[in-house]
């Protein structure tokens, strides 16, 4: 598995990450335990240095997962988790720099680390200046408690605002084929400004894997199953950027999946992305896409063709997208 670093910050991970989000969140189910720590054990043998967390994911719980799966391996990993949800009740934004310092000691003993690799900013709240969150997770690099300070679904002035308080070392945020919001503004003031890209999502929540077709359903407790361009009548509709894919992947001898990844790969050499499984085919699958070769007219081909197809539904419900904000 290749190298890359995110931006100018220094910070050198595995080309491909691994989102841990769905082994105990998300998608109604909790893994088997060992099963996990067995999945990311095998990602460790197959070059994965990076892996994603959060304490809001179960919460609490996905945090301890990663912690105990990767304990054997300190030193020789970076952990990424994020702070700034209200985990007591109702998921609301809580980012005070006090609850931030909280957060930090709680994830330490849970990732059963004595730094914090990588500290994002799950949501921008609109409550706290983002200088002070800055401030904060300043502070605790200082101490020694966090190397790395990151932003999760910023805008273009919020970045700037933080990173002139703390150098952002990388922006997660939602980046795909069918979702390329992002290179309009926010890839451009990355590059500016140094800083690294981690896209979640990058197989669209598993559409442009080529699994899903127009009888896809998802349990009521997969919170997929509230995503608008999930529904039955935009999956239909939306099945065209599988068609695309598909083609792809016929030409490259390889999987929809693949070409999705490799896309994402060739846009910038400081984008990492983070796709997410609990299934060890899928994991190798989603790691054998750094080998997929894709010309200067291949990508001038996807980005052309995909940018013709006009996406149905919004990527977030109504109640989900209050928490984005830029």
């Amino acid at each position: 598995m290749q190298k890359r670093k995110l931006g100018n910050s220094g910070l050198e991970v595995s080309a491909l990450g691994l989102g841990c989000m769905g082994m105990s969140f998300g998608y109604g189910t909790i893994s088997d335990k060992q099963e996990m720590i067995n999945l990311m054990h095998k990602a460790i043998d197959s070059g994965v240095t990076f892996f994603d967390t959060a304490e809001v994911y179960g919460p609490f719980i996905n945090e301890e997962l990663v912690g105990e799966a990767l304990a054997p391996f300190r030193g020789k990993v970076v952990i990424a988790t994020k702070f700034g949800f209200d985990t007591t009740g109702v998921s609301t934004l809580d980012s005070r720099p006090e609850h931030i310092k909280q957060v930090a000691e709680a994830s330490l003993k849970r990732l059963r680390v004595e730094v914090i690799d990588l500290f994002y900013q799950h949501r921008v709240d609109p409550n706290i200046p983002i200088e002070d969150v800055a401030g904060a997770v300043k502070d605790l690099i200082k101490e020694g408690k966090v190397n790395h300070f990151g932003l999760s679904e910023a805008g273009v002035q919020v970045i700037r605002q933080a990173h002139a308080v703390q150098p952002v070392t990388a922006l997660q945020s939602e980046y795909s084929l069918w979702w390329r919001e992002p290179e309009a503004e926010i890839i451009p003031t990355l590059e500016e400004l140094g800083i690294g890209f981690v896209p979640f999502s990058p197989l669209g929540k598993g559409f442009l894997t080529g699994k899903m077709d127009q009888n896809t359903t998802f349990d009521s407790k997969d919170f997929r199953s509230t995503v608008p361009r999930l529904s039955p009548e935009n999956l239909k509709k939306n099945l065209e950027f599988v068609e695309l894919l598909n083609k792809f992947a016929r030409r490259k001898n390889a999987t929809p999946a693949q070409i999705a990844l490799a896309w994402l790969l060739a846009q910038k050499p400081w984008i990492v992305p983070i796709p997410g499984t609990t299934k060890l085919r899928r994991l190798k699958e989603n790691l054998e896409a750094a080998q997929v070769e894709l010309s200067y007219e291949d990508l001038q081909e996807l980005n052309t063709s995909s940018l013709k197809i006009k996406v149905q539904g919004e990527r977030y419900s109504s109640g989900s997208a209050k928490l984005i904000n830029r």
